[in-house]
């Protein structure tokens, strides 16, 4: 029978007390949930649902907790399955774990948020999968907006914003961290734009050196400084009808930004040695990383020059804050170079699309593109692997194994065994940069270069509390 709904949790064991445990974790987590007693029972279940996580006592009456997940891994084979098992017993969770289970979980339990929180996981681990699938068949295309790729809400807010503004006149700072993607907004905007005809000129305020600058953008007269042995448009006078991006604004010297400030009011252009000024019908999109106010503050930004640059604001977030869209542009990269470098590489694993999620991702959506671009380089297969990620992805402990973690390691299945050192690194990362911070969150966050929620959301996932820090009582 066709599957007609899908629901979060299914639990088969015959145990009444252990089965409410996880009907109050459900409760509490608020995750759709159904039970079986039995194999068949479970059977009937399956052949009706599909379930994202099915927690199985290895020992069942009427069908082995191994038969059914053979029998899940043939017929419902994208959700995942963890075993239950006495503490006498763990070798036939180890045995199921290399038939395809995702972890198993040791009766009695003695602690329940890990009971929750391995189950947490394995939902992550089946919404990933599935989400992996989807773009394997359909790729990112159809994400791409104006050739930025994004579906998280965040994303679609900006591309919300640029809609409703493109066909204006209006001028526009856009704002976000370097590698955020601020460069494709301002074209974005001028292709939707009835300028789209018109020249798009992009200008890099901070590339530029001063003595240099006010000549890019206004243009000279011949013999109005050394070198000058011509007249010359600037830049402004280039796009005259179509769009400037002015790059990293926050870098104009004080002296420019006075004249920068005539072409927003008036629209006026003098050329370095000229006498006349002229006139350009141009909108300018400005972008910086910093924080104008703060400069505007400290006396580095004019007041008045801001407040004509910040008619409408478009702030883009930072990667770490949108972590729906790493799939998605991981996808995206992996297209553009493995057509590029002509390598066949068009999968990657799900632990290593994991652990691109689990990052902060200080360089953006620029970093993750680099990223990419290695890994496709650095493959062997047509599948990047954890393998092939750089060591700050993952932390150098995964790569660097002496020889106890070796021979403890090689136990494992080669998937469960790049979990198991992933989440090692990991709640070791997490308790050293929370230690260092004295134990206060804010400031380990802020060290660790993520956002407080998405540090909380990690110590969580890996069971660090602060409580853990602290130093045992001397008797």
């Amino acid at each position: 029978m066709t599957p007609f709904r899908e629901t979060n949790l299914l639990v088969v064991d015959d145990d009444p007390a252990l089965v409410r445990i996880f009907e109050r974790l459900a409760k509490e987590r608020r995750w759709s949930f159904a039970t079986a007693m039995s194999g068949p029972e479970a059977v009937e279940l399956l052949n009706r649902q599909i379930f994202e996580v099915a927690v199985i006592d290895i020992k069942l009456p009427g069908y082995t907790g191994m038969q059914l997940l053979e029998f899940i891994k043939k017929n419902s084979i994208s959700t995942e399955v963890i075993m239950i098992t006495g503490v006498g017993s763990v070798e036939s969770a180890v045995a199921a774990i290399k038939d395809g289970a995702y972890n198993y979980l040791t009766k009695p339990f003695d602690d329940i948020e890990n009971v929750a929180l391995i189950i947490e996981k394995a939902m992550e681990r089946y919404r990933l999968i599935l989400q992996i699938k989807s773009l394997e068949r359909q790729r990112s295309g159809q994400y791409s907006y104006e050739g930025i790729i994004g579906r998280s809400k965040r994303m679609m807010d900006v591309f919300s914003i640029i809609d409703s503004i493109a066909g204006t006149t209006s001028t526009i700072l856009v704002s976000g961290e370097s590698g955020t993607g601020k460069e494709m907004v301002g074209r974005a905007i001028h292709s939707r734009s009835n300028r789209k005809q018109k020249p798009f000129v992009v200008i890099n305020c901070a590339a530029i050196p001063e003595q240099l600058l006010e000549s890019e953008l206004f243009g000279h007269k011949r013999g109005s400084f050394t070198g000058a042995i011509a007249d010359r448009k600037g830049l402004f006078e280039e796009a005259d009808g179509g769009t400037v991006f002015l790059d990293e604004v926050s870098e104009i010297p004080p002296s420019i930004q006075v004249k920068l400030l005539r072409v927003l009011q008036e629209g006026e252009v003098r050329p370095v040695g000229e006498v006349n000024t002229r006139f350009v019908h141009i909108r300018i999109v400005a972008a910086t990383n910093q924080d104008l106010v703060h400069a505007v503050k400290e006396g580095r930004f004019r007041e008045d020059l801001f407040y004509r640059l910040n008619v409408i604001s478009i702030v883009l977030p930072p990667l770490r804050d949108r972590p729906d869209d790493i799939p998605l542009l991981t996808y995206h990269f992996l297209e553009k170079y493995r057509e590029k470098i002509g390598k066949r590489v068009d999968k990657i694993a799900v632990d290593a699309l994991q652990a691109l999620q689990s990052y902060s991702w200080p360089g953006n959506v620029r970093e993750l593109e680099n990223v990419i671009e290695r890994a496709v380089v650095l493959s062997v297969d047509e599948s990047i692997s954890a393998r092939d990620l750089p060591p700050r992805i993952l932390g150098e402990s995964f790569y660097l194994l002496g020889d106890d973690d070796q021979d403890y390691m090689a136990q494992f299945s080669y998937r469960e065994a790049k979990e198991k050192m992933l989440a090692s690194f990991n709640r070791t990362y997490l308790k050293n940069v929370l230690k260092q911070a004295g134990g206060n969150i804010s400031f380990a966050a802020e060290k660790a270069g993520m956002d407080r929620s998405n540090f909380k959301k990690l110590l969580r996932r890996y069971g660090v509390e602060a409580a853990d820090l602290e130093e045992p009582e001397e008797k």
